[in-house]
């Protein structure tokens, strides 16, 4: 796609307004959980702070609903944020209004402020075109870098478009760019794995990429519906019977398409999804009645990794396990340990919990990107447009 970006305005004493995504996860004394996505805004904020522009970041932070609440209010975010800038980021109590536009009027060169909570405010979920004109008179340029929220259609990353120069900052600049070479342009053999725990959820993804890809490997809880649909006794294993015709039909698609799906060989069985739960590995042709699948077994791993060393390209989303559980993880972390040993082929991994499992396992720095979009990515790779990317400008 090609989008203008911070690289192609002058922002040199400018008020830049940035749209970031700081909906990070907090603990019950209303501490960061996962400082991944505000790590990851930092380079856009440099950039802008060292040719002198005025930075305003504006984001939401879980779900107030139209309202202020206390335990949403963006205060732990600005005090993260400014240890990891290095500076002090001045942080306000809303977002619109005259006193926001005081204090905006004081900043000097390379001042950073970072609004209340966007979703204080109905307006913002509603795209309303008030609230976004008020957001944008704080400000001469804006810069999108939220690529996580780009599915959205909200004031703050599309109606306000319509008052103001709009480009997409550094971070929203790489995922567009890693996700549309993968799907205009993919190196082949190009491989993905899908996982977690619907294939439901999985339907439009798949008919997407299967007219990009050469294989799928399939995990999770997904790979279930698959087997039982190819005559397997998967036990209790968590199964979308209503949806055994379609995983039938897209095997078929993919066999008259010349694409192979890979499924596992071996599972880690339990009785129960829970930590205390006696476990054991079982090939798949002998699974038991009374067993759920909880993760890929070794020899899973082993065929995984014997057909990702092939790959030119691997897009990965769902974990191929119950990855919260330690003992469920092996086979997801042993297959992100794997891409990031890999030196010469295209890895990205997005979603929720595809993303959190890299984090977990420490692996975030080892593969080409991790998208910090969940639902953006997932309908990036779909072939859908997102609003928040469609209404920058073109370049």
């Amino acid at each position: 796609m090609n989008k203008k970006t911070i690289r192609d305005v002058d922002v040199r004493g400018k008020r830049v307004l940035v749209r970031v995504d700081f909906n990070v996860p907090l603990t019950e004394a209303s501490e960061v959980r996962d400082d991944y996505r505000i790590k990851a805004v930092i380079p856009t904020v440099n950039y802008l702070r060292e040719r002198k522009a005025k930075v305003i970041l504006m984001s939401h932070l879980g779900r107030p609903k139209g309202s202020p609440k206390p335990e949403f209010k963006m205060d732990p975010v600005a005090k993260v944020f400014s240890s990891l800038l290095g500076s002090k980021v001045q942080k306000l109590d809303d977002c619109i209004g005259n006193d926001i536009i005081d204090a905006v009027s004081k900043m000097k060169e390379a001042d950073v402020i970072l609004l209340e909570n966007l979703r204080f405010h109905k307006g913002e979920e509603d795209n309303d075109p008030e609230f976004a004109r008020k957001l944008a008179e704080l400000g001469d340029i804006y810069v999108d870098d939220a690529f996580a929220t780009a599915h959205r259609d909200a004031a703050s990353n599309v109606g306000i478009t319509d008052f103001l120069p709009a480009v997409a900052g550094l971070l929203m600049d790489k995922e567009i760019s890693t996700l549309s070479n993968l799907l205009d342009a993919p190196p082949h053999p190009f491989i993905a794995i899908l996982g977690g725990s619907k294939v439901s959820d999985k339907i439009n993804l798949i008919g997407n990429l299967m007219k990009r890809v050469n294989v799928f490997l399939i995990g999770g809880g997904m790979c279930f519906t698959f087997l039982k649909a190819m005559g397997y006794n998967i036990g209790y294993s968590l199964c979308e019977d209503d949806k055994l015709a379609l995983a039938q039909d897209i095997l078929n698609k993919a066999k008259e398409k010349g694409v192979r799906f890979v499924f596992p060989a071996d599972v880690m069985s339990a009785s129960e999804v829970k930590d205390s739960a006696p476990t054991r590995i079982v090939d798949i042709e002998d699974f038991l009645d009374n067993e759920i699948g909880v993760d890929i077994g070794p020899k899973t791993i082993k065929l995984f990794e014997s057909e990702l060393a092939k790959a030119r390209a691997i897009a990965w989303n769902g974990p191929l396990g119950v990855f919260e559980i330690e003992k469920f993880a092996q086979g997801t972390f042993e297959i992100a340990k794997f891409l990031g040993s890999l030196k010469d082929t295209i890895t990205v991994a997005g979603g929720g919990e595809t993303a959190a499992a890299f984090r977990k396992f420490g692996l975030e720095e080892k593969i080409t990107n991790i998208s910090t979009g969940g639902g953006a990515f997932l309908e990036f790779l779909e072939g859908h447009t997102l609003p928040g990317v469609d209404a920058l400008n073109d370049n």
